[in-house]
C-alpha cells in the first residue's frame, strides 16, 4: 500500500525527475526562518541551502515564517528588512552599516526609522519560479504568485498576482467561498485526513471542503 509522504525526510519522492526537491523545512537551521510541514522547494540541484541563496539581509529580529502545503518555485528570494536603506532625509546611504564614527553619528537616528515586520506566506501558497518578495510583506493562504514577479505589497488569501511590481490578476474564488476555505482550513487537518481526501482538496469544491471539515459524507463516488 503506497505511503504517506514523510514530512521529515528531506527528499520526499525517489523519482528521478524529483530529485531536487526537497521539504523545505528539514534544510533550515536559522531560527529565524519558520517552515510548515509539507512546503517544498525545488533547489533545482545547483544552489547552496535555500536560506543562504534565497533569504536575503536575514539579520532579524524580523523573522520570514512559511506555512503548510506551500510551493516555492527555483529561485525564490526573499529580501528581509535588513536589506532596507533609510528613506526619510536626503541620502539613502547606509552609514551605519560601516561601524566606526559613521555608526556613532547615525545609530540614534537610525533605530528611529519604521522597519517593516516579519514577511510571511501562507499556506497552500504557489510562488512561481524566481519570484522576489520584499520585506514584510504578507501572502495569504491560497494565495498565487505569478513566475518573475516583484512583490511590493500584502496579497489577499486567494488572490493571483504577477509582474513586476506584481499586480492583482484575479481571485480564485468568489468571497463566500474564500471564506468557507480559510475557515475548514484543510491544511490544518490530520495528514491521514488529508492524504484520504486528497482528490476533493485539489479538484473538489469549496462546498465539499466545508463539509470535509464539519464531518460530513461527500455523496458517493467522491472520496
Amino acid at each position: 500500500m503506497p505511503e504517506i509522504p514523510n514530512s521529515e525526510q528531506l527528499n520526499p519522492t525517489t523519482r528521478a525527475d524529483l530529485k531536487n526537491v526537497i521539504f523545505l523545512k528539514n534544510e533550515i537551521s536559522s531560527p529565524l526562518i519558520e517552515v510548515g510541514d509539507y512546503t517544498y522547494y525545488d533547489n533545482e540541484g545547483t544552489r547552496p541551502p535555500f536560506e543562504q541563496a534565497n533569504v536575503k539581509y536575514l539579520y532579524g529580529p524580523q523573522k520570514l515564517r512559511i506555512g503548510r502545503f506551500s510551493s516555492i518555485g527555483p529561485g525564490s528570494t526573499f529580501l528581509m528588512p535588513g536589506g532596507n536603506h533609510p528613506m526619510v532625509g536626503p541620502s539613502t546611504y547606509p552609514f551605519t552599516m560601516f561601524g566606526g564614527t559613521w555608526a556613532e553619528n547615525t545609530l540614534e537616528e537610525f533605530r528611529e526609522i519604521e522597519q517593516p515586520g516579519d514577511t510571511i506566506i501562507g499556506n497552500d501558497v504557489w510562488i512561481g519560479r524566481e519570484a522576489t518578495i520584499l520585506a514584510g510583506i504578507t501572502i495569504g493562504d491560497g494565495a498565487v504568485i505569478g513566475a518573475h514577479s516583484v512583490v511590493t505589497k500584502n496579497v489577499a488569501p486567494y488572490e493571483i498576482v504577477a509582474g513586476n511590481p506584481a499586480a492583482h490578476i484575479r481571485t480564485r474564488f468568489n468571497q463566500e467561498d474564500i471564506q468557507r476555505l480559510l475557515d475548514a482550513s484543510w491544511w490544518e487537518w490530520p495528514v491521514e485526513k488529508i492524504s484520504e481526501h486528497a482528490a476533493v482538496i485539489i479538484a473538489g469544491t469549496p462546498e465539499e471542503i466545508e463539509e470535509l471539515a464539519l464531518g460530513a459524507e461527500l455523496p458517493q463516488g467522491r472520496p
